[in-house]
């Protein structure tokens, strides 16, 4: 085989078609367009989405400002001060939140926010702590466990 033999495959390459060229040639005056309007009309029709001047629905529609997190974590979320009413040494979970009535529903895994003040040590465990609440119980004697 030659670079001269190298041709386009049977019936792959097709004539272009020659529009206006008299009635027997199939496209004749008009050239498939039709007879009058918008579209019969030399350049382009219609830009995409143009509905005719109806409000189009690219702007009809709301345009948001975000995207939401798809599978969101939820947490169960405890301030400090809610934890400073606690005896000391007490250890802290969600059960025992539930028990004490500090938490009323099981949103999630537990997370402990930073707000308040808190004096005693307690031996916190929950899923996340923020660094406020880490700093906040370590400084009054407790710990941070997290949980897995």
């Amino acid at each position: 085989m030659r670079l001269e033999d190298v041709a386009p495959q049977k019936g792959s390459r097709k004539r272009r078609r020659r529009v206006g060229r008299g009635i027997s040639a199939g496209q004749g005056a008009s050239c498939g367009f039709g007879m009058r309007g918008q579209k019969s009309r030399s350049g382009r029709g219609t830009r995409p989405g143009f509905e005719g001047g109806q409000m189009p629905l690219y702007r009809r529609v709301p345009k948001l400002k975000h995207f939401t997190v798809i599978n969101k974590q939820q947490y169960t979320t405890v301030n400090i001060r809610q934890l400073a009413s606690l005896p000391a040494n007490t250890e802290v979970t969600l059960d025992s939140l539930m028990d004490a009535g500090i938490v009323t529903t099981n949103d999630g895994p537990l997370k402990i926010l930073g707000d308040g003040e808190i004096s005693v040590a307690l031996q916190v465990k929950a899923a996340q702590f923020t660094a406020n609440a880490r700093t906040k119980l370590e400084g009054a004697g407790g710990s941070c466990q997290v949980l897995e």
